[in-house]
């Protein structure tokens, strides 16, 4: 069953193409790795999922709500919450409350936006807080923990919300080499669980590990996707060769 279909998604910044006519379906389930150099248009993609950047041309599908080009925050707000609901985002810098403890940043969204009891939200917040190995850390401020155990507590708090579908935008790119393993971790364990996932990530070993496909972007487009150990081994596009070869140099 399919969860997100992108069809033609064209995105402009400063008149120049970001996005050139990308088309993705995401089964339930699939965990999809994209891969591209600086540049390509991942981080673009990501965003316009939830309209997060707004897109010149083309259309989002999750779940039963479509997103379009011309959508304004204040016209179109009922249908934008309504996916903001359905796909839950994790960004390279964590971006957490800094003046609420690690419990509220998980409560506060499921309260404000779906209503919930505080003590519910507050036992959904342990319980997710279990699950990414941070209940001890429930009532510290961030600025109190690594950027490790900060993106942990970002992963729970996008969980708070039940999402359909979970992007994660390199959620390691802004941690010491020491604490990617933590986080990657927790991203194979919700693989595991069947979370729908799209993740953009330079760690290949984690691709091959978990993905149930990737897709390679270049210059805007889909230079190549398949099982990762099709692309990641026997790549066809020079894009894809030239990504691969800088990877293994690094």
């Amino acid at each position: 069953m399919t969860t997100l279909e992108v069809r033609e998604l064209r995105s402009e910044r400063g008149g120049a193409p970001v996005l050139a006519g990308v088309d993705l379906c995401v089964g339930r389930g699939e965990v999809v790795a994209i891969l591209g150099a600086s540049g390509s248009g991942k981080t673009t993609l990501l965003r316009s999922i939830n309209y997060l950047t707004p897109f010149a041309g083309g259309e989002v599908r999750v779940a039963d709500e479509r997103l379009v080009p011309g959508m304004c925050e204040r016209r179109d707000a009922a249908r934008l919450q309504a996916v903001r609901r359905r796909v839950g985002m994790v960004f390279q810098s964590f971006q957490l409350f800094p003046h609420l403890r690690v419990v509220e940043n998980l409560t506060e969204a499921p309260r404000r936006v779906l209503g919930m009891g505080t003590a519910e939200a507050r036992a959904q917040a342990m319980r997710l807080l279990e699950r990414v190995g941070l209940e001890d850390r429930a009532d510290d401020y961030p600025q109190r923990l690594s950027g490790g155990q900060q993106q942990r507590v970002a992963i729970a708090r996008a969980l708070a919300m039940s999402p359909e579908v979970m992007l994660f935008d390199e959620p390691t790119s802004a941690l010491d080499p020491s604490l990617v393993g933590e986080v990657l971790s927790v991203v194979a364990d919700l693989a595991a669980g069947g979370q729908t996932m799209l993740v953009v990530t330079h760690e290949m070993g984690f691709a091959r590990r978990v993905a149930t496909r990737v897709v390679v972007l270049a210059d805007g487009r889909i230079a190549e996707e398949g099982a990762p150990a099709e692309v990641l081994d026997t790549p066809r596009s020079a894009a894809t060769r030239a990504l691969l070869g800088h990877a293994s140099r690094a």
